[in-house]
C-alpha cells in the first residue's frame, strides 16, 4: 500500500476505536440509571467493547506509524546522548 493509503487506513482505526470506547462508557454510565430501564446483560458488552476499541486504536498506531515517535524518544531518553538520561 502507498503510505497516504497505510496512514488513512490507521486513521480510520483509530477513529473507530476512539468511537467504540466512548460508546462503551457512555452504555456503561447509562446503565446505572434506574430510569432508562437498560438491559443488564448488555452491561457486560460495553464494558468488553472498552477493551475492543483500545485494541483497535492500538492497531491503528501500529499501521500508520504513530508509536514510533515515542520508541525513538524512549530510546534517546534511556540509552542514547549523555544531555537526555537521567541520573
Amino acid at each position: 500500500m502507498k503510505r497516504r493509503n497505510v496512514t488513512l487506513a490507521g486513521n480510520v482505526l483509530m477513529c473507530l476505536g476512539l468511537l467504540t470506547m466512548v460508546s462503551g462508557i457512555s452504555y456503561s454510565v447509562l446503565n446505572q440509571l434506574p430510569e432508562l430501564q437498560l438491559p443488564q446483560y448488555m452491561a457486560h458488552g460495553a464494558i468488553f467493547s472498552i477493551f475492543i476499541g483500545a485494541l483497535l486504536w492500538l492497531a491503528g498506531a501500529r499501521i500508520s506509524g504513530r508509536e514510533k515517535v515515542a520508541d525513538r524518544y524512549y530510546w534517546l531518553r534511556h540509552f542514547g546522548d549523555k544531555r537526555c538520561r537521567r541520573s
